[in-house]
């Protein structure tokens, strides 16, 4: 299991013990879609979504087909499966990461604070959906396997970080069952925060503005009726409606909002195609079109439950377009069609006042060092207490009526 020049695992590594077997895959090619998907979402078995259209052979594939991961990128696919019984039980999305990007979980701190010490942070391993903060499973079992696939999971992974001499070892956006199975398996549990917008039965979007206070129920509606106002139109596509050419607005938009923010777009041109090609059925795409031209749009990923606020960018600026298309049509589009919630994505708290409100997030962590992994584990202590302590405050301010108060525009 020794590191290849990618700072990647080596190839095809088995480890077997008396019950299971755990393979490495450099791509996911090498496993088909039906027993990845088995393991990933085996509720479309039904017919139905996903319920993480993230974590599906067809998302991940885009993604490695793309070459947005792989060779140069610093992910470097590194897949595990799990058999038994003559059949692949569990699947994890893994990579060898050269930096700290595109996770949206930092460790830039714990990265400095170990190289400032003599050693080699990087490469670490990453059990992740690259690009992607949304939370979701990432030991991903068949049904009825959940405990044996978990722990053999978890065993490749400290296996394969320790045989390479790595220094960690990452699970990212993970359920808060998988959080607590890590914990158990001796684990570091970290938590963060998003903001969520929960659909609690409105029928129609004034429905949900009327379970807000009336001062940000008036927001909200002049903040529409600005964005509305941008001398076009908004639009929202999917599936055969959404045609190759929206792809080159859109990324336009994309590249646009990635020069402004870090500096380089992580996905390439080529995933928007292979997401075109294999998942537009999934895929909510809002545009504002002026004339015959789109200005500003904003990419959404349908799940079986949740709608997935992924992207936006705008060519020039127009007054509350950005709350417009990222928010409330999303709002509008999970209310249509009977979804649960909204999740937009990581940071800002901008969201709150719109309805978004804080919840939780996962992680799980392998250190190791043992004094390092001891400074991490104090560190991720009282970092959960000030972020359960954010998470209550911020919740008092959301927007929502008082119980028992009653008010009239």
């Amino acid at each position: 299991m020794r590191l290849d020049r990618a700072c990647g695992v080596r190839p095809n590594v088995t480890v077997t013990d008396t019950q299971i077997e755990i393979r490495t895959h450099q791509s996911l090619a090498s496993i088909a879609s039906k027993d990845w998907d088995a393991c990933a979402c085996p509720e479309t078995a039904d017919g139905g979504r996903p319920v993480d259209p993230f974590t599906t052979h067809r998302f991940l594939t885009a993604l490695e087909a793309s070459r947005s991961v792989g060779e140069g990128t610093g992910w470097q696919p590194h897949f595990l499966s799990v058999h038994a019984e003559a059949q692949i039980i569990a699947v994890a999305p893994v990579y060898a990461k050269a930096h700290s990007q595109g996770e949206y979980v930092f460790d830039y701190s714990w990265a400095d604070a170990y190289e400032r010490a003599g050693g080699r942070y990087y490469p670490k391993l990453q059990v992740a959906v690259p690009f992607t903060p949304v939370s979701g499973r990432r030991f991903l079992t068949r049904p009825g396997y959940e405990t044996v696939g978990q722990a053999g999971l978890v065993q490749g992974i400290v296996k394969i970080a320790t045989e390479n001499g790595l220094s960690s070892a990452h699970v990212t956006f993970c359920t808060s069952e998988e959080a607590k199975a890590g914990e158990q398996m001796g684990l570091l549990h970290r938590i963060g925060q998003q903001f969520h917008w929960e659909n609690h039965g409105y029928q129609t979007f004034d429905a949900f503005l009327d379970s807000l206070s009336s001062r940000k129920r008036k927001q909200i509606r002049k903040e529409r009726r600005q964005a509305q106002d941008f001398g076009g139109r908004i639009v929202a596509l999917t599936g055969d409606a959404i045609k190759s050419h929206h792809w080159d607005t859109f990324w336009r938009f994309y590249q646009d909002t990635g020069a402004r923010k870090w500096g380089r777009p992580y996905l390439t041109r080529a995933f928007f195609d292979e997401m075109h090609q294999t998942m537009r059925d999934d895929v909510l795409l809002v545009l504002a079109v002026e004339g015959d031209r789109a200005v500003a749009g904003a990419l959404n990923v349908i799940g079986r439950e949740t709608l997935f606020g992924r992207y936006w960018g705008a060519l020039e600026h127009f007054p509350c377009l950005h709350f417009e298309l990222c928010y409330y049509q999303a709002i509008d589009f999970a209310i249509s069609h009977g979804m649960r919630r909204v999740e937009a994505g990581a940071q800002g708290e901008h969201k709150l006042a719109r309805g978004y409100l804080p919840v939780a997030t996962h992680s799980l962590h392998w250190i190791a060092e043992p004094g390092f992994r001891d400074a991490v584990e104090q560190f991720v202590t009282a970092e959960k207490e000030a972020v359960e302590g954010d998470i209550d405050i911020l919740t008092s301010y959301g927007p929502f009526r008082k119980t028992g108060m009653h008010e009239r525009d």
